[in-house]
């Protein structure tokens, strides 16, 4: 985990998503690097499961991951896929 985002985590739990954008993308690109392999498909459910380990607002999470282009909603509308893998 990058070190300016260990202050956002306790016990393991994301305590608060960054406002600023930057900071947030970090965070998000290591969250979906962590949580999702970029070779298959997740449905919704699996996706916010996967994000309900580390933060209760699941939806936020969804839709900045998807309007950062780090999660793909594929056409059918309740499925997702990690777009690649991030440096």
């Amino acid at each position: 985990m990058p070190r300016r985002l260990t202050g956002f985590f306790a016990h393991g739990r994301l305590t608060a998503i960054p406002v600023r954008p930057v900071v947030r993308h970090e965070l998000l690109v290591h969250l979906t690097d962590t949580l999702f392999d970029a070779d298959r498909t997740y449905s919704e459910r699996e996706v916010n499961d996967a994000f309900r380990t580390v933060h209760d607002d699941t939806s936020a999470l969804r839709r900045y991951c998807v309007s950062d282009g780090l999660l793909v909603r594929e056409r059918d509308g309740s499925s997702y896929r990690r777009v690649h893998a991030h440096a």
